[in-house]
């Protein structure tokens, strides 16, 4: 899933995204408005990851979405 879809299915994504990161809230969330680099740097603050491990984290989680759309 490339960078603008995702920003797209934001809105649909934002329930699921909440479920695998919880200390991530809805004002978070809103202010990422389906920015990967800014959900990125949300979980570092958030989980004190660095940027490598919030980067695989992220992408992760979007490659188990992708898999599932196909």
């Amino acid at each position: 899933m490339n960078k603008d879809i995702f920003e797209g299915k934001w809105k649909e994504m934002g329930g699921q995204i909440k479920e695998w990161w919880g200390k991530l809230t809805d004002d978070d969330l809103e202010q990422a408005a389906g920015n990967s680099d800014q959900i990125i740097g949300l979980l570092q603050q958030k989980y004190g990851y660095t940027r490598e491990h919030a980067e695989q984290e992220f992408n992760k989680r979007i490659e188990a979405v992708k898999e599932n759309i196909k």
